[in-house]
Parts: structure tokens; C-alpha cells; sequence
């Protein structure tokens, strides 16, 4: 058999014989892992071992599984773990014939077993990677699985009690504890990472204790868990972050990180006390999402002109405002992943790194160890950088640095808390920095904020009357009489009429012109009358386009973008 394989192999990679040499060895060694331990080696990609193994056992290959149409009150029977670790996922049909897919086909036995333990008179095999047999799995066990909102009911009628010790898995998913709060805990994180929620906050006040996500921006309750399992909850947590459960009579910070199925997940944790106990928040980061071009953001075609060529200057600052949580960093690993190459030497300062981006190079500030903005770009001055990303200027040294490391050649990113792009301006005078610095050395400012986008199942259509653009301070007039879509709810939306967010965008090109108007006068006021004689389009305006187009509504626009 492994002859055979070696050879499909070949074939199909140019595999060298030095190489197919080590798979015969790692054959040998373990031919039951046979596709686990070629994939761990790198030498050929988990799909292209499994292309040959399908034309070797002549069962069909398919790298997305399906779970439309797929019963799950089958999971009570076969352990969700046993499952994983054979690599084996039983799409029973509620229709048709059913499909059982496996990772590896040297073991069929298991299949037969499974088929009859699932009472399977017929069914179809076909291989798959791995990662879909595991998330298929855990999304079969999940759908079919208790709630978070059954879990505390549970505790309430069962009677709780205290849990002396707490054990963190490897999989978040796969900890099968009986402990209450550690299984609450679980299905609480892994419910926010479905819902795309960026936010677990966890809120005690006199009589009850609320658990709520934040899901595009807006805080959500889910839960009202009972008020005595409020210390052990949030020592739970606490110890997942590795921080002080004695104390809790100071604010604490710490970090986690879990992996629910093929996600990994980082989580920020934050404490702080009140005079109802500690007020904890999860921030929850999924390291395994991928980033997204420019061309994705849904830019309109100027500022998607304006941005790539801002991003592609050699020298300058690039300054990106907004809010916390209105997707600078985003925006700014996007720039720097579009801008990346062989050829450029790209250091980040951040606190804390987001996300690791491959081949840049990224600082975490600490201040415990005197790490601080200012002196960690000290440091990667001296480091022959091309591109510097500054997380945040948030005293006058940073932004000297910054400004005399633009003005020697670099090309330098970094945000400001400014609610629009003239705002900017006014907040580097307002921190000391003389507008001669500025107006040399910044290349532009873009202001940003995000928007829910319309739920495509829901949205309802009406006619734009003069009423409804009251609000819009006169902008909007000419758009009297066309059709536009507000939002109205359904299941797939959580009922609130909105699934999604997208960024609008405010983008000041600092030209001649602009740069001569920053020396006499620092108004944001009276820059942004400037900048908009210069034909920059502000955040509302950006964001009516979106409305015309039936990306989002009126009301969200007004929302984000209030004066």
C-alpha cells in the first residue's frame, strides 16, 4: 500500500526521493497516522495526501463538509472527544443516504462499528481535512448540546456548589467537567465566539448578577445568572488568566488563551471592584480570523484611491482616529500587510500586539520593565526600519519621535482619539508639538467609525421624505424621494435588523494648501471648512453613500457619526 501511495505521491508533488524515504519511515513507525504525521512534517499539504489517498481506496475527497440536512440526536451516543481524536464526523441524513467522513482511511473498522452503532443500514464514505471533521463534530454537539442559559438553570434547581479546583484544557470544547461554573464558563465564551461577540462583560449589582456580549458594537443581555455563583464565576476566570483570586479589592488584568476547534482564541480579562463585587470583561480576540484587504472594506472609489496611495508614501506620518473599538488597528494591520514585502524592514510598537503579523516585526509595550512607547521607538529608530506602526501617540515625546522619525525618512502609522480627521490636528498642538512639525511631517489623517450593515434577510424598503433627513443638519436633500432600507429583525439577526459591521471613512489629504492653513491656525473647526473646500468627503457623507446603496440605515449612520 505505501508503495502505491509514494508513488500517486510523486506524481502529483515532484516529491523527492529523500523525502518519500522519511514518509515510508513515518509509515512504518505509525501506519495508523499516516495523513496526522505526513501533514506534521510539511513536506506535502494535508490535501494533496488525502487527493492520493482517494484515488488508492477510491473514495471521493471533499474539502468542505455540508451539515445542512444532518440529524444530531445521535450525540448522546458516541463521545464528542472519541470522536476527535479518531478524526471521524457521522453526517446522518434526515433524508437520503447518510455520509460518514473520515481524515484517514487506514482503520475502516471504526467506520463499520460507528454505522452500527448509529443504526446505519447504508451509507456513503468520503475523506476530509481535518479541521472540518472537528468543526463539523463540535458544531453537531453544540447544536444539539445545553445552553448556556440551561446550564444556570441547572444550578439552580440542582443546588450548587463550590468548586475547589480548576483545570483549564486544551480545547475549550472538549472539557468535560461536571463542575457547573467551569462548564457555564465554557459554553459562555464559546457562545460569544459563534455570535462574533468582541466583548464578554460580566456585571454584579445588588440582587443579580447579568452577563452580557457585545455584538457589532452594542451590548446585548444573554444571560441572568444566580447572584451565589458570583464569586466562583469570576474566580473561574480569573484563574484561566492566571490572576490573584485573594484579591479582590484592586483593579487586575491578565490574558488567556483557548482554542475552540480549530479557532484560537485570545481573551483580555479585566477586573475591577464595585460595591457589589468584582465587574469583570472579556475581551476576545480570534487570532485564527484572517485580515482584510482594502479592497474588502467597502471603500468608495476615491478613498480606496487615497488610501493606497497614502500607504504606499516613503516617508510621513499616517494618522488613523476614531473611537476605541471603530477598527483602527484593523485598518492599520491591513495597510501593513498590503505594503509588506522582502525588501522593507517593518517594526510595530503596540500595547498590547493584537494580532502577530508574519514577516513584521512586533514590540509589546511593558511598562514594568520600562518599555514604554517613547523609548521602545527609540530603539527601533536604531533598527534600520523602512515602516514604523506606533500603536497609539499618547504624550508629546512619542509623537517627537515620531515626527523626527518621519522627517529622516521613515514611513510611520500610528492613531490618535480624535473624533474626525481635523480633530487630529488640534490634539498633536494640544500634547506641544509646534504646527511647523506637523505640517512637515503628516501626510494624511483618516478618521474612521463602524457601521452595522442591514441584515439581507429582513431589511425593509421605504421612501426617503424630507422628515426622515431633519436630523441630517441639510445633508441629504437631494436624496428626497429615493428608496432606501431601514431595518426590521428576524432570527438570523438576533432580532435587532443588523448583522455585520463595515468601516466609512474620512480621509484628509494633507496637500499644499492645507499644510499652509495648519501654520496659522490649529481650530479643527476651520481645518475641516478647509479640508472639505479641498474636496474631502466627511464621515456622514461616506456614510449616506453606504445608505443609498442599502448597505445600512439612516439611523446607524446617525449613530456613529453624531456631532
Amino acid at each position: 500500500m505505501i508503495d502505491e501511495f509514494l508513488n500517486i505521491i510523486a506524481q502529483k508533488t515532484s516529491l523527492s526521493k529523500e523525502n518519500c524515504e522519511k514518509i515510508r519511515t513515518l509509515y512504518v513507525k505509525e501506519p495508523s497516522r499516516l495523513v496526522e504525521s505526513i501533514s506534521e512534517t510539511k513536506l506535502v499539504l494535508e490535501t494533496e495526501v488525502l487527493e492520493a489517498l482517494s484515488l488508492l481506496y477510491s473514495i471521493p475527497f471533499t474539502e468542505l463538509l455540508v451539515l445542512e440536512n444532518v440529524r444530531d440526536d445521535w450525540t448522546a451516543t458516541i463521545s464528542r472527544q472519541f470522536l476527535k481524536k479518531i478524526g471521524i464526523a457521522p453526517l446522518v441524513k434526515k433524508k437520503g443516504v447518510s455520509i460518514i467522513a473520515v481524515n484517514d482511511p487506514a482503520d475502516l473498522g471504526l467506520v463499520d462499528d460507528i454505522a452500527a452503532l448509529l443504526k446505519l443500514d447504508a451509507y456513503s464514505l468520503v475523506l476530509a481535512p481535518r479541521n472540518q471533521i472537528l468543526s463539523a463534530v463540535n458544531a453537531l454537539y453544540d447544536r444539539a448540546g445545553q445552553s448556556a442559559q440551561q446550564l444556570v438553570d441547572d444550578m439552580e434547581s440542582d443546588g450548587f456548589k463550590i468548586i475547589d479546583t480548576f483545570e483549564q484544557t486544551a480545547d475549550l470544547l472538549d472539557d468535560t467537567s461536571d463542575a457547573p461554573v467551569i462548564r457555564l464558563v465554557n459554553h459562555m465564551i464559546s457562545q460569544a465566539v459563534k455570535a462574533m461577540a468582541s466583548d464578554i462583560h460580566i456585571e454584579p449589582f445588588q440582587d443579580v448578577l447579568k452577563v452580557r456580549y457585545r455584538i457589532d458594537g452594542i451590548l446585548y443581555e444573554m444571560l441572568n445568572p444566580p447572584k451565589g455563583i458570583q464569586a466562583s464565576l469570576i474566580s473561574r476566570i480569573k484563574v484561566m488568566a492566571k490572576m490573584n483570586i485573594a484579591e479582590k479589592r484592586v483593579p487586575q488584568d491578565g490574558r488567556a488563551q483557548v482554542r475552540i476547534g480549530d479557532q484560537e482564541i485570545d481573551i483580555r480579562i479585566s477586573t475591577v471592584p464595585t460595591s457589589h463585587g468584582e465587574r469583570l470583561v472579556m475581551r476576545l480576540l480570534n487570532k485564527s480570523g484572517y485580515f482584510l484587504e482594502f479592497s474588502e472594506f467597502g471603500l468608495s472609489k476615491e478613498n480606496f484611491r487615497l488610501i493606497n496611495k497614502i500607504i504606499r508614501q516613503n516617508n510621513g506620518i499616517v494618522l488613523v482616529t476614531g473611537p476605541t473599538g471603530s477598527g483602527k488597528t484593523t485598518t492599520l494591520y491591513s495597510a501593513l500587510s498590503t505594503i509588506n514585502s522582502p525588501d522593507k524592514n517593518i517594526i510595530t510598537i503596540e500595547d498590547p500586539v493584537e494580532y502577530n503579523l508574519k514577516g513584521i516585526g512586533q514590540i509589546q509595550v511593558n511598562s514594568k520593565t520600562g518599555v514604554t512607547f517613547a523609548k521602545g521607538l527609540r530603539s527601533i529608530v536604531r533598527q534600520d526600519p523602512d515602516i514604523v506602526l506606533i500603536g497609539e501617540i499618547r504624550d508629546v515625546e512619542t509623537a517627537e519621535i515620531a515626527i523626527q522619525s518621519a522627517l529622516t525618512g521613515h514611513l510611520v502609522f500610528s492613531t490618535l482619539h480624535t473624533n474626525d480627521s481635523a480633530g487630529a490636528i488640534t490634539r498633536l498642538v494640544d500634547l506641544g508639538v509646534e504646527p511647523y512639525l506637523i505640517s512637515s511631517s503628516v501626510n494624511a489623517v483618516i478618521a474612521q467609525r463602524l457601521v452595522r450593515l442591514l441584515c439581507k434577510d429582513c431589511k425593509q424598503e421605504y421612501r426617503l421624505e424630507p422628515s426622515h433627513i431633519k436630523a441630517l443638519n441639510g445633508l441629504g436633500e437631494e436624496y428626497i424621494g429615493k428608496n432606501v432600507y431601514k431595518p426590521r429583525g428576524c432570527s438570523k439577526c438576533f432580532h435587532t435588523g443588523y448583522l455585520g459591521r463595515e468601516a466609512i471613512f474620512e480621509v484628509m489629504l494633507m496637500n499644499e494648501e492645507l499644510k499652509r492653513f495648519v501654520l496659522e491656525t490649529s481650530d479643527s473647526n476651520q481645518i475641516k471648512d478647509a479640508a472639505l473646500k479641498f474636496g474631502m468627503s466627511t464621515l456622514r457623507q461616506d456614510g449616506m453613500s453606504k445608505v443609498l446603496k442599502g448597505i445600512t440605515s439612516i439611523g446607524e449612520v446617525l449613530r456613529v457619526t453624531q456631532e
